[in-house]
């Protein structure tokens, strides 16, 4: 899951409250004489009991949990349809079906989203036909397309939003928000299993001359130039990110202390621009700010020893 996981949990616990209160009015108050009362009641009491777990455990449920309980709601939506008496009935399920796709679309990688729109279509509409009401086809075709567009349509657009929450306008790099929570779970994996990791804040040397003797669009030019030359040295795993101005910051899970300087010399390589870097290596019980602080604190002495 991405964004919020405990407002996608929680939305979530609201669709199978929503589906289990109109499940029980079907129960308690049944349109034909012929409707499953013994079913919907079965299914209001999934969809409440859902409902509280998912929302009891909004902040702490994986993602295994989340995919369940789509699968789950799939289902149920399949029964439905299977044991809907009209075309009515069957259509009627369209909504409960694109609350569910806005919800993929939104919290869930693109790819993930459209393998469980597939699945509940698919699923709906085996129980559609195996209901066999006559005459639910065309309005059937239209839920579904309506479905599938709506479920593409959100998963675009919130990756967009994602990806421009999360970088940085001017260098394409992480910016600073993205860049610490990322680092942060970097970090913690680091202290669960041992590896070695080491921060580097990167600061470029007279930067404030540049943009005073080239003017702006030099200065944006050349932070550009230096984070995609940094960029094509670094391996997938390590992260770099603009903290702001002309700094920036790597995380380099698995890389220890020497490693780090020699991933620093390869990066001066890549580029004729004059910068200044520190370090700093995870030691038990660090946070990202103490990396940081240490990783600061080494810049500037290095700083402070060039001008000396």
């Amino acid at each position: 899951m991405h964004g919020d996981r405990n407002t996608g949990f929680a939305i979530m616990a609201v669709l199978y409250a929503v589906s289990g209160a109109l499940s029980a009015i079907g129960a308690v108050r049944p349109l034909r004489a012929d409707t499953p009362v013994a079913l919907l009641a079965g299914l209001a009491v999934v969809g409440v009991v859902g409902a509280f777990l998912l929302w009891a455990g909004r902040h702490r449920l994986s993602d295994r949990t989340a995919h369940a309980a789509l699968l789950v709601f799939s289902a149920l939506v399949a029964v439905l349809a299977w044991r809907s008496v009209t075309a009515v009935g069957i259509v009627g399920l369209g909504p409960a079906m694109v609350a569910m796709a806005v919800w993929t679309g939104h919290f869930l990688p693109l790819r993930t989203a459209r393998v469980h729109v597939a699945v509940l279509v698919v699923l709906v509409t085996a129980g559609a036909v195996a209901a066999a009401p006559g005459g639910f086809a065309n309005a059937w075709v239209a839920t579904v397309v309506t479905v599938c567009v709506l479920a593409e349509v959100q998963g675009r657009t919130s990756l967009k939003l994602i990806r421009a929450a999360a970088t940085d306008p001017l260098t394409g790099v992480a910016n600073r928000r993205s860049w610490e929570a990322e680092a942060s779970r970097d970090l913690a994996h680091a202290h669960r299993s041992g590896e070695p990791l080491t921060v580097a804040v990167l600061d470029l040397d007279h930067f404030k001359a540049v943009n005073d003797g080239e003017g702006h669009v030099a200065g944006d030019d050349l932070l550009r130039a230096l984070a995609q030359a940094w960029g094509s040295e670094l391996r997938g795993a390590d992260l770099l990110g603009r903290y702001g101005g002309d700094e920036f910051v790597l995380c380099l899970p698995g890389t220890d202390a020497v490693s780090a300087r020699e991933l620093l010399a390869r990066l001066r390589a890549r580029h004729d621009a004059a910068w200044s870097a520190g370090t700093a290596t995870a030691r038990p019980g660090d946070t990202l700010r103490d990396l940081l602080s240490r990783a600061d604190e080494e810049l500037y002495r290095v700083k402070r020893a060039r001008t000396a």
